[in-house]
């Protein structure tokens, strides 16, 4: 069977991969084919210029200039511009092609190569290409033979049935083509068409001689000034160059393509048009666009390394995290911009990870464009390329900074809280014990004025220290519920001035001083006392934590806080604040100290040099003005306290001292409490200041004395914690039978909210109390209207 190949054909191999050339040559060879090898770009053109072969098989990918360059020289360089070329590539990227295409390269064959296919399209591109030179030749020839031979009509038959066969070579070439090839005229008239084009735009044969397409038909309006371009570049150079534009379907939908062509013949009339249908390629760059719109979308922070650390991609969440813009952070090493140098060992089990799995998840810590230290959630998946090695590594790290804060925060809360908890029934029990101890010693005073003087200051020794018990209990009080003392209008610049007064006269002189307060400081609701020991407690601290001297400052402004610092902080909530600043340049703490200096009973001063309550109280007393505490400490460095107090709107009030109290006036008390010892005392310290008193263990015993005393009864003083009945269902009770009784609420420990929801209180007494305190609220509340309600807070 003549396959049109003659012992003349030359195919040239370019490619880099031995094994890839010798399979080619052993099929070419076997094919009849005459083979000659080049390794690379540069022998390629050397050869192709010596001894120009009929067609040239050419890799894409080698070493020094690949296909692409090699392509472009041999169609630059007039004695080989005709070779036909065909592309060998392992890629089957339309771009790719679509460049290889506008090169001049006829064809592409995609590997891994198979050999029918590689027959075929070398068949037909040498069989086109001796056509091309026997069409030439035949021409010549027959030019000759009718200019010396007019008459010599079988010779001119014989041409004229070559040129038939020419003819259907070139349309089994044209039908055979994925490319859509299309014969037209100026006019825009198609002549014929192949099959791939038809089937592009959803026409038939029927359609295309009916007349029924043409490039109006076809083309949308927007790109008539392309056609009219494309006739003008035909005019001047006998060819267009490829531009993209849509063709109408038969079905009304659009279809990208790329379209280019040239003049058929001098007359200017027939044009070939190669149609390149780029639907495919389109979607492709459409999912690419709109995967890297999603990537840029998130708030995490997405980059791609590659195995020598080198940034490769960064998304816009990556420069929201980090500060950084993709332009600075590209090509940079990922360890050197994120992670301080004392950090890296972090990263070891990361790698491990990743070399054994693939990928790795943990926390990492980095540093953003500030040098500011984050926390970050990371996930590594190491990528590879189409041969499965290593390629990249994808890093998806999502920013926990705040997170972690307010879970460290929140954890601290907690454990506190457990503790107050722990701390609150202690103090309860031990106010229990220390009332009727404090009002007996009182109550020896009061009943043997007499006394010799050694007893006199043994009953003295025994208030003192049951006060001192008091004062502890107190102070642990202040830690487990808060402080909610006296409510006034407090001016915080004078509490630093008292407090610089008493620095100067005892600190040593070695400490410096510094005091800076913003004109116009706002004021606080408080109780000055308590503020006070906030301030006296802090100071004393960054005294002792500086024992070779350093700079003491105390300063205080106005501040604002706003919702990203609020969410930072547990305790914060937007608004106005007094910020109350103490910072010392002594010895610092450690994370891990700073995560305990308010526990209670926790201290780093040496033994018997502190009770480890005063941080606690300064954090009781802070919480209960609805304020919050910022400490920041390095060893060595020194430690900054920083106190938010909400600021008021409002004048500072005249304060009243209150009187002493006098004896009573033979009214009925009823003391309710579950502690005998502190019926009798209160019993009888209450006696002996003229009141009658009425004693029960319980809320349902006071409850049975008021049915039988009840318009005799006055006041009860009643404890809120007492089993079967509380306090607060006592009261309600009580004032049941009788509405004229007015209630003291008593207890060692009670919580805010239940002593506000309890209706009828007129005050509150906190245990342990002197019997001054106990009379004073006593008359107090004497004085007071039945009907009316009043709202008190707790009294330490």
């Amino acid at each position: 069977m003549n396959t049109g190949i003659t012992e003349e054909d030359v195919i040239l191999i370019v490619d880099d991969m031995p094994t890839n050339l010798d399979v080619l040559l052993d099929l070419l060879e076997a094919a009849g084919f005459k083979v000659v090898i080049a390794e690379d770009g540069e022998r390629a053109i050397a050869l192709a210029e010596y001894a120009p072969p009929d067609l040239i098989l050419l890799d894409v990918l080698m070493p020094g200039i690949d296909g692409f360059e090699t392509c472009r020289r041999l169609k630059a360089n007039p004695a080989t511009q005709e070779i036909p070329v065909i592309f060998l590539t392992a890629v089957s990227d339309n771009v790719d092609k679509v460049k290889g295409l506008n090169l001049g390269a006829v064809d592409y064959i995609t590997k891994p190569l198979h050999h029918e296919e590689v027959l075929a399209r070398v068949n037909t591109h040498v069989r086109l290409q001796n056509l091309t030179k026997r069409l030439t030749a035949q021409n010549e020839r027959l030019e000759k033979e009718i200019q010396q031979r007019q008459h010599l009509e079988v010779e001119h038959e014989q041409a004229f049935r070559a040129l038939q066969r020419s003819e259907a070579r070139f349309r089994y070439l044209i039908e055979s083509n994925v490319i859509g090839v299309i014969f037209s005229k100026l006019d825009g008239s198609i002549t014929d068409a192949n099959a791939a084009f038809l089937q592009m735009v959803g026409y038939d044969r029927a359609d295309l001689e009916a007349d029924n397409i043409n490039w109006q038909v076809l083309t949308p309006p927007e790109y008539n000034h392309f056609s009219q371009v494309a006739v003008a570049e035909l005019a001047s150079s006998g060819a267009f160059n490829a531009f993209e534009k849509e063709y109408f379907h038969k079905d009304g939908y659009r279809i990208p393509v790329m379209v280019g062509g040239a003049l058929l013949d001098e007359s200017q009339e027939a044009i070939v048009t190669f149609v390149l249908d780029l639907t495919q390629h389109k979607q492709a760059a459409d999912k690419i666009r709109e995967q890297a719109a999603l990537l840029n979308i998130t708030t995490d922070a997405i980059l791609v390394r590659d195995l020598d650390n080198k940034i490769q991609y960064w998304n816009k969440g990556a420069e929201q995290v980090y500060g950084w813009s993709a332009e600075e952070a590209i090509a940079q090493d990922a360890n050197q911009l994120l992670y301080p140098p004392d950090s890296l060992d972090q990263l070891e089990s990361a790698q491990s990870s990743l070399r054994a799995s693939g990928t790795w998840q943990g926390e990492l810590y980095q540093v953003d464009r500030q040098g500011q230290e984050i926390i970050v959630a990371s996930r590594w998946t190491l990528m590879h390329d189409a041969q499965g090695e290593p390629q990249s590594i994808l890093t998806v790290n999502t920013n926990i900074t705040e997170k972690k804060q307010l879970e460290s925060q929140f954890l601290r809360t907690q454990r506190l809280e457990s503790l107050g908890t722990l701390a609150g029934g202690i103090a309860h029990d031990l106010n229990n014990i220390l009332t009727p101890v404090l009002s007996t010693a009182q109550l020896l005073q009061f009943k043997f004025p007499h006394a010799d003087q050694q007893s006199q200051h043994l009953f003295e020794i025994i208030e003192t220290n049951t006060r001192r018990g008091a004062a502890l209990v107190k102070q642990v009080l202040q830690f487990a519920r808060g402080v909610e003392g006296k409510q006034a209008i407090v001016q915080v610049k004078h509490l630093i001035h008292e407090v610089k007064q008493i620095a100067e006269k005892t600190f040593p002189k070695s400490i410096e001083l510094l005091i800076d307060v913003e004109p116009g400081l706002g004021l606080v609701s408080g109780d000055a006392t308590h503020l006070h020991q906030v301030l006296m407690n802090l100071v004393v601290n960054a005294r002792d934590a500086m024992p070779h001297g350093g700079t003491l400052t105390i300063s205080a402004k106005n501040l604002f806080v706003d919702e990203p610092y609020a969410r930072l902080h547990l305790d914060a909530s937007v608004g106005s604040y007094i910020g109350l600043i103490v910072r010392d340049t002594g010895t610092g703490m450690s994370p891990d100290t700073v995560d305990r200096i308010f526990e209670p009973f926790f201290t780093t001063k040496e033994l018997g040099k502190g009770t480890g309550l005063g941080l606690s109280t300064v954090r009781g007393i802070v919480k209960s003005h609805r304020g919050f505490i910022d400490v920041s400490s390095k060893v060595g460095q020194g430690t900054e306290f920083k106190v938010f107090l909400p600021a008021v709107e409002a004048s500072v009030p005249i304060q009243v001292e209150p009187a002493n109290p006098a004896n009573g006036n033979a009214e009925w008390i009823l003391v309710v409490d579950d502690e005998t010892k502190i019926l009798e005392t209160t019993k009888m310290a209450l006696e002996a200041y003229n009141y009658h008193v009425l004693t029960a263990h319980d809320g349902i015993e006071a409850i049975s004395l008021c049915a039988r005393h009840k318009h005799q009864i006055a006041v009860a003083l009643v404890d809120m914690m007492m089993p079967s009945m509380d306090g607060p269902t006592t009261i309600q009770t009580l004032q049941k039978i009788n509405p004229q009784i007015k209630a003291i609420a008593v207890s060692g420990f009670v919580s805010n909210d239940k002593l506000q929801g309890a209706n009828g209180i007129q005050n509150f007494l906190a245990k342990p109390y002197t019997i001054q305190e106990l009379l004073q609220t006593l008359q107090a509340v004497l004085r007071q209207p039945t009907e009316k309600q009043m709202q008190y807070n707790f009294i330490d």
